[in-house]
Formats: structure tokens, C-alpha cells, sequence
């Protein structure tokens, strides 16, 4: 195995390239470490980028959003009080992946990268309307997260490409944002099916709202019906159930000993429902529900 330590984004963009068999870029470490320890994975090129200046940085942008480095944990987005002012959602749902220790090393583009299902991070960036930056040979692009991931354990990268920056838009003024997931156990456990919502109001009213959902479909689902359904309401029952029923019939799960078929399409309704009321609380400044 070959082992690299790039000192920018050009150097492993090139080592990447130029690489034959199984590549791998390591940040947090755990995903690929864990595949490496029980022989699912062996890379043939290991391109570790924690050495690439300004990859745990987090900063604002000019319009007011925020820059995350690819190697920043989950538990410095935890700690960062001003992010976690503007996207609550977003950094809950980081601070879900595994265990303490985990969560001191694991990333948002490694949750992305490893493209699973269930991935807790995802559902949540997709709601707020993440994007990454994408760099290769042939330059970088601008890609949303939703169209990082074309199924379980596969993306959309090219060969050479790696994520170099994640981007969340500005929150703007009267946002929010839930993230919740059904587990089986308290902790550490994989999610059977999560929910992430973000919205914004003018006075009561809804004017605008993003539901993603995972694990319950190949690939995280932005659910533009369940979106619909809230608009230009003040999230009453009626408005609840309709989300509800937008939200169970987005569903394409399969049967596992986790949950099956029936049952994460009904809970995908449930906790949308459930997030939504966290998400308006939060834009209309009242206490969390």
C-alpha cells in the first residue's frame, strides 16, 4: 500500500490520478480504518489530507454562509457556537455518528464519501442546502450534496476527484433546521430511518422548506412534495398530515433486521413531522417542541 501526505489539494488531486488499483483519501479515519481492520477494504493508495492547509478550518463567507475544511470532526462543529447558532440542525446530526471518540475524528465528507443510506449527517446537509466543492485535473465545480451519492457506497466523484470544501448557505433571518433519526438503541447505532427539515417564515407563515430523509431509499431523498406541503401553512394538523403522507410515500426502503418495509415508511412520517416542529420553533423563535 501506498501511503501520501499532501501538503495541498494539486498534490493529491495528482497522486490520486496518477494511482492504479483501490484509492482512498483519509481525514477522520472512521470509515476507512474500521473497513481496513476487518479486511472489507484494502487500498492501494492511502492519501491522507489532514496535512493541506486550511482543511480544519471554519469560516464565514462573504454572503454570510459558512466554509467547513474536509477534516474538521464533528466535535469541533459542536463547539463552534456561532455555526451551531445558524445550522443546529446540521450540527446535531454530525454529532450523532458514532461515539464520543468518534465524533472527535469522523467528518461531514467522509459521512458523504461513504455514501451509505443511512448516513446521519447527510439528511441534514441536504435540508439545508449544502453544497461541496468538487476539484480535479479538470478544474472544480460547484455540486450540491444530494448529487454526491448515486447509491450505497458509490458517488458521483470522478476518478482523481475529491471533495475539497463544504459550503452552507447564509441562514438568513427567521431559518431553522431540525435533524432526527429512529434508532433502535439510545446511542450509537445506525439510523433505521432519519429525517433532516429546514424552513423559513415571514410572521407565522412557512414561505420556504426543504425535507431530506435517509435510509429508507438507495440514496438520501430531497422530498419536494413533503416541501409542498408546508408552504404557505402554519404547520397545523392539517398541514402535519399532509407532510406526513408526502413523507411515507417518498419511501423505497428495504426489509432488514433493522426495521422493515411497513415500518420505516410510517416512521419516515412521524419524524417529519417531528422535525418540522423543532425546525419552526427554531424560525419563529419559540422554545423547541
Amino acid at each position: 500500500m501506498q501511503y501520501h501526505t499532501p501538503t495541498s489539494f494539486d498534490d493529491a488531486i495528482a497522486i490520486a490520478t496518477q494511482a492504479d488499483g483501490v484509492t482512498r483519501f483519509l481525514a477522520g479515519g472512521t470509515d476507512v480504518l474500521v473497513q481496513m481492520r476487518a479486511d472489507i477494504l484494502t487500498p492501494d493508495t492511502l492519501i491522507n489530507v489532514k496535512c493541506i492547509d486550511g482543511v480544519k478550518d471554519i469560516t464565514r463567507t462573504p454572503e454570510g454562509g459558512w466554509q467547513i475544511g474536509i477534516a474538521v470532526s464533528g466535535a469541533e462543529m459542536k463547539e463552534h457556537a456561532e455555526l451551531g447558532r445558524d445550522w443546529p440542525g446540521v450540527v446535531e446530526a454530525t454529532d450523532l455518528i458514532g461515539s464520543t471518540q468518534v465524533q472527535g475524528r469522523c467528518t461531514m465528507v467522509g459521512n458523504l464519501c461513504n455514501a451509505s443510506p443511512a448516513a446521519d449527517a447527510v439528511p441534514a446537509m441536504v435540508a439545508a442546502g449544502t453544497t461541496v466543492t468538487v476539484s480535479g485535473l479538470d478544474g472544480t465545480r460547484e455540486v450540491a450534496v444530494e448529487d454526491i451519492p448515486t447509491g450505497p457506497g458509490k458517488t458521483s466523484l470522478a476518478s482523481g476527484e475529491m471533495i475539497t470544501r463544504v459550503t452552507l448557505p447564509p441562514r438568513g433571518e427567521n431559518g431553522g433546521d431540525a435533524y432526527l433519526r429512529f434508532i433502535p438503541r439510545t446511542e450509537m447505532d445506525i439510523a433505521v430511518v432519519g429525517c433532516g427539515i429546514n424552513l423559513r417564515v415571514d410572521g407565522d407563515t412557512i414561505t420556504e422548506a426543504r425535507v431530506a430523509l435517509g435510509a429508507v431509499a438507495p440514496t438520501v431523498l430531497l422530498v419536494e412534495e413533503a416541501a409542498q406541503a408546508i408552504i404557505g401553512t402554519t404547520l397545523d394538523n392539517a398541514a402535519l398530515a399532509a407532510l406526513s403522507e408526502a413523507a411515507s410515500a417518498a419511501c423505497s426502503p428495504i426489509d432488514d433486521k433493522r426495521g422493515t418495509i411497513k415500518f420505516r415508511t410510517h416512521v419516515a412520517g412521524v419524524l417529519a413531522q417531528r422535525a418540522a416542529r423543532i425546525a419552526y420553533a427554531r424560525a419563529t423563535g419559540q422554545k423547541d417542541s
